[in-house]
């Protein structure tokens, strides 16, 4: 095969998988996504690879597999987790998310997580994360993040910021999450979503990150 068909090859796979990927999304899952998304990606990057030692066809069925594998990473499980916590937060502001890394994000704003210069959980938080603790499979990692508005200096507020994740760590080790799979960070006033002069961008940003991560190969 000539280089110059092998190209022709790439050109066609690129079309081909994107055209098939867009198509095929609209009524996918996102676990199903995730393997589509991944195969149409490692095809087309297979497909120039292999295009240039003049075989594109080749590279393009390696790519897809290798691309399936690595796309497929958002599990059953984490799929049924995000669905679940959406179901739980409705209506709350609070914000769930599956991230481009294949974690999924609570991200829990004041009205829900802390009062100003406070660290301590608010009660109407607890219920949140009674639902995220629930059926956690033991391998999977958490992360927690906290953060804070910009009163304060930073002598006060990086450290309120760890402790903000540290109160929402110690809570849910009541209900089973504990271990060395629980990592709590502080980003101080460093992290905003919102503007700080005012009251509601404030109340934005005075919040707490919780992520999971599950390992490659969940079900």
């Amino acid at each position: 095969m000539t280089i110059q068909s092998s190209r022709s090859i790439a050109r066609a796979a690129i079309v081909l998988c994107a055209a098939s990927a867009l198509a095929a999304c609209q009524s996918m899952s996102e676990r199903e996504k995730g393997t589509a998304t991944g195969a149409g990606i490692g095809a087309i990057l297979g497909a120039i690879i292999g295009s240039n030692s003049g075989n594109a066809g080749k590279g393009a069925a390696i790519g897809a597999v290798g691309g399936a594998v690595a796309g497929n990473l958002w599990s059953k499980h984490m799929e049924e987790k995000r669905q679940s916590m959406e179901k739980a937060t409705e209506g709350t502001g609070i914000v769930v998310a599956r991230t481009d890394d294949n974690q999924l994000k609570v991200n829990v704003p004041s009205d829900f997580s802390f009062d100003v210069g406070r660290s301590d959980v608010k009660s109407n938080m607890r219920p949140v994360l009674d639902e995220f603790a629930k059926g956690l499979d033991p391998n999977m990692q958490v992360r927690i993040v906290g953060h804070t508005d910009s009163t304060g200096n930073d002598a006060i507020n990086n450290p309120l910021s760890v402790r903000r994740a540290e109160s929402v760590r110690d809570y849910m080790a009541t209900k089973g999450v504990t271990g060395g799979r629980v990592i709590t960070e502080g980003q101080g006033s460093h992290m905003p979503v919102a503007s700080n002069e005012t009251v509601a961008g404030r109340a934005q940003n005075r919040r707490v990150e919780i992520f999971l991560r599950e390992p490659a190969g969940g079900k």
